[in-house]
């Protein structure tokens, strides 16, 4: 056996698995907070990256203008969702908020093809472009540095929501909501701001994928495998989503080289059956989340 080439897969597995926490980290934190299983988290990813796209190749704006200026509009749109579509869900039975999660991926998924066809397109470069190279194993840039950027980015998140007020007031919210109140926590804006930061992440993870990848109307097909990492890990645990994330990349890139790339989501929803079989809270969660 190549042993090179078995670390190799595994490196761009792991890379690609950091992508997927740092989307996971995104739907975890607006399930906590308001306990909504968003399965439109692959497209609000993919409509951060076409945000991207028309700021820089459709509107010529310098890339350290595109990027945070794509992700203060992802941000806008997490609070238009949770304020218009969202809030007045709150009380309903949770396939209510559920179903319209599904029917928000419908109308992005429609938006994109409506303004930029279902065309594949390709980023502007922004990531360094030379191979890595680590003995006598080939790194791919943009996986190794997306990664490094998700690793980043989260041990940033974990750090704000440890120690900033904001961050706090979000996890005492997703422990025991009327605990929250009763401490005079504004708990409505709590789930204003978990939509804000999540679509902000999803933003970052969306572009990463994108300049990875190329952007079409089916990137939302990402979201597919950040399903199964949250399950895996647990609706409500952010351990949960970043162990979980390493664990489905690397398997999807040793099913992806060894049997074949369209194998690679019968071997990630083979490992979520097999993970409710076994475990059907995930390997973090709490016993007291509902299943749909």
């Amino acid at each position: 056996m190549d042993w090179w080439l078995l670390f190799e897969i595994t490196v761009a597995g792991i890379g690609t698995g950091g992508l997927y926490a740092l989307t996971g980290l995104a739907f975890v934190l607006i399930y906590k907070a308001t306990k909504v299983v968003n399965i439109a988290i692959g497209e609000m990813l993919m409509i951060s990256a076409y945000i991207f796209f028309a700021l820089s190749a459709g509107m010529g704006l310098p890339i350290w203008l595109a990027i945070p200026g794509a992700l203060l509009v992802s941000g806008a749109f997490g609070a238009l969702v949770e304020r218009s579509i969202i809030r007045p869900m709150l009380g309903e039975a949770p396939i209510s908020s559920f179903m319209v999660t599904v029917g928000l991926a419908s109308i992005l998924v429609g938006l994109v093809e409506l303004i930029w066809t279902a065309d594949q397109q390709r980023l502007p470069e922004f990531l360094p472009n030379k191979h890595i190279q680590i003995g006598q194993a080939f790194i791919s840039p943009k996986i190794f540095y997306g990664f490094w950027i998700a690793v980043l980015l989260i041990g940033g998140v974990l750090l704000l929501f440890r120690f900033w007020r904001g961050g706090v007031a979000l996890q005492a919210t997703a422990s025991d909501q009327a605990a929250a109140y009763s401490v005079g926590i504004n708990v409505p804006r709590v789930f204003a701001l978990s939509w804000v930061a999540a679509a902000t992440i999803a933003g970052v993870a969306g572009i990463v994928v994108g300049s990875i990848g190329g952007i079409s109307s089916v990137m939302g097909v990402f979201g597919l495998s950040v399903l199964v990492v949250v399950i895996f890990g647990g609706l409500d645990s952010v351990l949960g989503a970043l162990v979980g994330g390493v664990i489905v990349g690397v398997i999807e890139s040793l099913t992806g080289f060894y049997i074949g790339g369209e194998y690679k989501l019968l071997a990630t929803f083979s490992l979520l059956v097999l993970i409710l079989l076994v475990r059907p809270y995930g390997l973090f969660g709490k016993h007291d989340i509902e299943r749909l």
